[in-house]
């Protein structure tokens, strides 16, 4: 009989804990190959946040608006990565060496099939694969149900936006916000006018872009778009991982295993 802990969801710290001992085991295969990689945090600007179907956290609205302040802080990390600058300043036969020591020479060897269909490969040599290993013992189990489980979020948030009861709550929201100024459609037009490459004409300042959020969170709440939104995601996550289950409880037992291994590598 499995126990209680295989099934329980790992805490944001258990997952981080994960996450640091995979970077560790592969930072030292990759100097045993003779090249360096730096450790990036899973979550390297603490405020970073994801909102799938609108902005609906005020606070969070009033400092950070739509987010375009984080979004130059993650483009301004990029362009200062220490991994990236060092492989860019690799010559083109050492780049090529250390994408193989990292990665393999081809994707062969590991693959799952997608929920959505189609099928992903990975190479069972390299860093990552030898450091997952090391982690989570059964590679290839690991690798499908890491593959599997990784596409249910956006499954689900899929599957939410197509529902009709989302979308009438997305025409509630949209009346409310034309109710304060603004001819926005849904949430995506509205982040649109401030985070997309090539942003809509008129005032995208600053002071407009939280003006805007924090009445977007406003209406999210007045409209139930927030509330039917999280409702109907709860509902299509507990029913994917119920279709997806072997894959579910295949990662949690995986993850749970590899915890004392891990804070062995990172002590």
């Amino acid at each position: 009989m499995r126990g209680a802990h295989e099934t329980r969801e790992l805490s944001g710290a258990e997952r981080t804990l994960l996450y640091d001992a995979e970077q560790t085991l592969v930072r030292q295969c990759m100097r045993e190959r003779g090249f360096r990689v730096w450790p990036v945090p899973r979550q390297p600007i603490a405020d970073d946040r994801r909102f799938p179907y609108a902005v609906d956290d005020a606070g969070w609205a009033a400092k950070h608006g739509y987010g375009s302040d984080i979004q130059r802080r993650v483009e301004k990390l990029r362009a200062t990565d220490p991994n990236r600058l060092y492989y860019a300043g690799l010559p083109p036969e050492r780049r090529k060496a250390a994408t193989a020591a990292l990665n393999g020479t081809s994707p062969e060897g590991l693959s799952a099939r997608l929920p959505g269909g189609g099928e992903v490969t990975a190479s069972t040599e390299g860093c990552t694969a030898w450091a997952q290993s090391a982690l989570y013992t059964d590679l290839p189990a690991w690798f499908e149900a890491d593959v599997v489980t990784g596409q249910l979020p956006a499954m689900a948030q899929n599957q939410v936006r197509a529902d009709p009861a989302y979308r009438k709550s997305v025409g509630a929201w949209a009346a409310c916000m034309r109710e304060r100024g603004y001819a926005y459609k849904n949430p995506d037009d509205s982040r649109a006018q401030f985070l997309s490459t090539e942003k809509k004409s008129g005032d995208t300042s600053r002071e407009r872009e939280i003006r805007s959020a924090v009445d977007e969170a406003a209406c999210a709440d007045d409209s139930g778009l927030s509330a039917t939104a999280h409702r109907f995601e709860r509902k299509y996550e507990a029913a994917l991982r119920a279709k997806y289950r072997t894959a579910v409880e295949s990662r949690l037992r995986l993850e749970h295993a590899a915890l004392p291994r891990a804070r062995e590598t990172t002590r």
